[in-house]
């Protein structure tokens, strides 16, 4: 079993009201809604988004993509992540997808996930999260948001998704 990991001390973020959960299938629809309501998203990514969900649907003793459900107090879906161990590392995740109902921005529900997430990880002997993006002006916020939950942008390639469109890679050490 893997020594314990302390974690450094969560963003300031009241609780907001509602619960995170394991993934269920009855999660699907909704979070497909969710990840095209924030109208971030290509239609491919959606889909892989889908993909992946679909993936621990069907296998349901897979590791390859955990997800995890935020619920608000009514069971109603706000948000979610899906992770993964990074294949052929010995500790390094790479956390997959993180959304949260455009309605629910601001209210600390991304904070409550991205903390949940890293905790899972940690317990699982994970020692580096890695997180990819873009560089479009519609990533601004979460480019922001994964700085102030410490993470590093280590790494950026230029023209990578299309001439003006950079892969922009943060990482966190736990």
């Amino acid at each position: 079993m893997p020594e314990a990991i302390a974690l450094p001390a969560p963003i300031n973020v009241e609780q907001p009201p509602g619960h995170i959960r394991p993934f269920v299938a009855a999660d699907r629809a909704p979070l497909r809604a969710l990840i095209e309501a924030t109208k971030v998203f290509r239609s491919e990514e959606v889909d892989v988004a889908v993909e992946l969900m679909d993936a621990a649907i069907d296998d349901p003793q897979q590791r390859d993509y955990v997800l995890a459900t935020y619920v608000d107090e009514t069971d109603n879906v706000r948000g979610y992540y899906c992770y993964g161990p990074t294949p052929m590392t010995q500790s390094t995740y790479d956390l997959y997808w993180i959304a949260v109902d455009p309605a629910s921005h601001g209210s600390g529900i991304g904070s409550a996930l991205l903390a949940h997430c890293e905790q899972r990880i940690a317990a699982a002997g994970g020692s580096l999260i890695v997180v990819e993006t873009s560089s479009l002006p519609k990533y601004d916020a979460t480019r922001r948001f994964y700085r102030r939950h410490r993470y590093d942008e280590t790494a950026r390639l230029r023209g990578y998704y299309a001439p003006d469109d950079d892969l922009v890679i943060f990482t966190k050490h736990l």
